[in-house]
């Protein structure tokens, strides 16, 4: 299943809009504001697909019954691009249990190919519990699998929410492929059809970690 919330009119759109542009992309402060809005907004649809429960609670002139979330889910991202993105969706789902998964394009030296290496994960038991993970660019989706192998280590969700800024057509293809047999569910602003030779989402919108956080040394 594919949501794609670029494709209808509202806020996001402005928001995506503000990300890809070249010129507002020298703040980086507004940058990470918007991934953190962007964030907020899937926590807010996705926030419709998980279960509810009936609890009364107590006004100051009587009692009411209300639905809430019958149980909080599980938060991961990948770092460090996806941090901005986890914290808008962390703002909503406020009581979440979070995971951090150090996932890297370790390039060749003529920066030709890479491969991705698995660093690191801090996570709680994922097992029966809905997982929402986020990382801002799905471009090969080859650190996103890597990060979901890793977390699936820790058990087997109820259901797995995987939340993407932009997304290309390879790296769907990807997630798809290993993940069929898993009940999934793909949130992407939009999705553009292209990669450069470094595996770069085009038009997309560059290095997002870079431009949230600053350029890094990769010696």
């Amino acid at each position: 299943m594919i949501y794609e919330l670029g494709k209808n009119n509202s806020i996001f759109n402005q928001f995506l809009s503000e990300l890809r542009d070249h010129g507002l992309q020298k703040d980086s402060m507004r940058f990470r504001r918007n991934l953190e809005r962007i964030g907020e907004i899937f926590a807010y649809e996705i926030s419709k697909k998980l279960n509810y429960v009936e609890t009364r609670i107590s006004t100051p002139l009587g009692m009411l019954d209300m639905n809430t979330i019958g149980e909080q889910p599980v938060l991961a991202t990948v770092l460090r691009a996806g941090l901005p993105l986890h914290q808008g969706l962390l703002n909503y789902f406020d009581k979440a249990d979070s995971a951090f998964v150090s996932v890297y394009r370790n390039f060749t030296k003529n920066e030709e190919g890479f491969t991705v290496k698995f660093d690191y994960i801090s996570a709680p038991a994922v097992e029966k519990r809905n997982l929402i993970i986020s990382d801002p660019m799905l471009a090969t989706g080859s650190s996103l699998v890597a990060s979901l192998k890793a977390l699936y280590e820790k058990g087997t969700p109820a259901h797995t929410h995987v939340v993407c800024v932009l997304a290309s057509d390879e790296g769907i293809a990807k997630l798809k492929r290993a993940f069929s047999f898993k009940k999934l569910t793909l949130w992407v602003g939009a999705i553009d059809d292209e990669l450069t030779a470094k595996a770069f989402i085009v038009p997309g919108l560059g290095d997002a970690g870079d431009l949230a956080f600053g350029r890094k040394d990769d010696l």
